[in-house]
């Protein structure tokens, strides 16, 4: 199974997550499995819950088409979250 990715940063513009949004919703409708990794910079490590409020609105916005595989987590300066396709 093919796993895409899309990387974000806590403060990307609401135009850009849109496209990188609906980018996932076509790997995940061809069957991908999509890691989302949202990449924090310099300080802005010290707000991870920028970072997991973005991660719930993914989660959320594409919860028609995926299941949330692995909850986001930490790793170094980057916040990790896979989804996969739903079975419907």
């Amino acid at each position: 199974m093919k796993i895409k990715e899309i990387r974000v940063r806590p403060k990307t513009g609401e135009h850009d997550i849109a496209f990188k949004l609906r980018d996932a919703r076509r790997f995940l409708q061809r069957g991908a499995k999509v890691k989302v990794r949202i990449r924090f910079r310099g300080r802005e490590i010290t707000h991870p819950e920028l970072g997991r409020a973005l991660l719930n609105r993914v989660a959320e916005e594409l919860s028609d088409v995926a299941v949330v595989e692995q909850a986001g987590r930490m790793e170094g300066h980057t916040m990790l979250m896979v989804l996969g396709p739903s079975k419907g």
